[in-house]
């Protein structure tokens, strides 16, 4: 909810309250997006050395506390320094996450629970939306603008789950016992020995998962081509989900909504999206399969953006709302993607190197990808709307020549015993 709250709080006239312009919240989106990708690479590394157990919920207290501090916000500046600082307290979370759920999962799992996690954050997106529509309608109770009031609620909420999480997330299957997880273990002697085997004859390389990162693995994860073909995968097909998601309410509101209804509506496109997103990565899954998959999804959000496009001024809001619901719901491939590189990554070092950089190219896009809808092309963003066109065909250009990459390789990454997956 707090990476998807400035996108209801925009629809609420955050900018003219506080005397800017859209240009200025794109401004932001870029700043933000460049420090909460620098911090992605810091927070993989630094997650190791702490363990993500511990990480996680630190990093959610601390943002959450920088959420709350939105309330407190005057102007531009001010603004722009909340901004930089949310993102550098959120980026390493989600590298810290990736990394943490490898050590519990299978690769044939590990892409449904990544689905999961990025399904459940587009229901947060919805919950987000009912919630503002409600929320918003405070402007004016204790002095407090609607949306003030939404960024204090969203932070206090995060500051009581980061409490929680700090004793209850295990720092692996052998110490489960302690804190609110109970004071019995999860597992007998039994079911450990299991839930540690399982994962060491899927990936051998397991056997030393908390092992640091090395300098020999930054050489290697820079000098891998595969990887940088995931990384390119990752922000191009990305960059038009940007202007989407900060103005996906804006938009719907340009349909002739109230701004309380348009807030509501943002939720039917979230709760489609957590279904198809998660019904194709488990498909991926079950059939071993990541090429096609990919293709799929990024030849429906290029289907989505056309639509929105070639539909005239003129056209009736039922009609513009079903255009935009169709590619906010598209069955987005980035924890897919996110699954196939890190079954092609080898050592375990490189591969957390590899999850922090994943997520580094899954966010500096918004730098240019915040530039796409622009306040002289308000409200139909017809320009912005062809540029994301280019930017869906391209992803699923680069996705089908990464699949025939993979299915030419047959001798493993650097190792005639690793599989690929294609």
């Amino acid at each position: 909810m707090d990476r998807t709250n400035l996108s209801n709080a925009v629809s609420d006239n955050l900018p003219e309250d506080l005397g800017f312009t859209t240009d200025t919240v794109n401004l932001g989106t870029a700043i933000y997006s460049f420090l909460f990708s620098l911090a992605c690479l810091g927070g993989a590394v630094a997650c190791k050395i702490v363990h993500p157990s511990r990480w996680i919920p630190l990093s959610m207290f601390c943002w959450g506390l920088v959420t709350m501090s939105h309330a407190l916000i005057k102007d531009k500046g001010g603004y722009l320094a909340v901004r930089c600082m949310i993102a550098v307290t959120e980026g390493g979370v989600i590298p810290a996450t990736l990394i943490y759920l490898g050590s519990f999962y299978r690769s044939t799992e590990l892409a449904t629970r990544l689905a999961w996690f990025w399904g459940v954050q587009t229901i947060a997106s919805a919950v987000s939306g009912l919630m503002a529509s409600g929320l918003l309608q405070l402007r004016g109770v204790s002095g407090l603008e609607g949306w003030k009031w939404l960024f204090l609620v969203d932070g206090i909420i995060t500051v009581v789950v980061a409490i929680l999480t700090w004793f209850y997330l295990p720092r692996n299957t052998t110490l489960t016992k302690g804190g609110i997880r109970g004071w019995k273990p999860w597992f007998d002697e039994r079911q450990v020995r299991i839930t540690v085997t399982r994962i060491v004859r899927d990936d051998p390389s397991k056997r030393l998962y908390e092992q640091r990162v090395h300098w020999a693995d930054v050489k290697d994860t820079a000098t891998d081509l595969g990887l940088w073909g995931h990384l390119i995968i990752t922000a191009v097909g990305l960059t038009p989900t940007n202007p989407l998601n900060v103005y996906l309410p804006s938009v719907i509101k340009t349909f002739d909504f109230s701004v309380f209804a348009a807030n509501a509506l943002t939720a039917p496109p979230y709760i489609l999206q957590c279904c198809t997103m998660v019904l194709c990565i488990w498909h991926s899954d079950r059939i071993r399969e990541r090429g096609f998959h990919g293709a799929f999804g990024a030849t429906w959000q290029l289907v989505g953006w056309i639509l929105l496009r070639c539909l005239p001024s003129d056209t009736s809001k039922g009609v513009k709302y079903f255009a935009a619901l169709l590619v906010a719901c598209w069955p987005s491939t980035h924890p897919l993607n996110i699954a196939w590189m890190t079954e092609n990554t080898g050592s375990i070092g490189k591969r957390t190197l590899a999850s922090g950089c994943v997520i580094f190219a899954a966010n500096i896009y918004g730098v240019w990808g915040s530039q796409i809808y622009r306040a002289k092309d308000a409200p139909d963003y017809h320009t912005g709307n062809i540029i994301n066109i280019v930017f869906a065909a391209t992803a699923l250009s680069e996705a089908g020549r990464k699949r025939a990459e993979m299915a030419a390789e047959v001798e493993g990454n650097k190792s005639v015993l690793f599989r690929f997956t294609t």
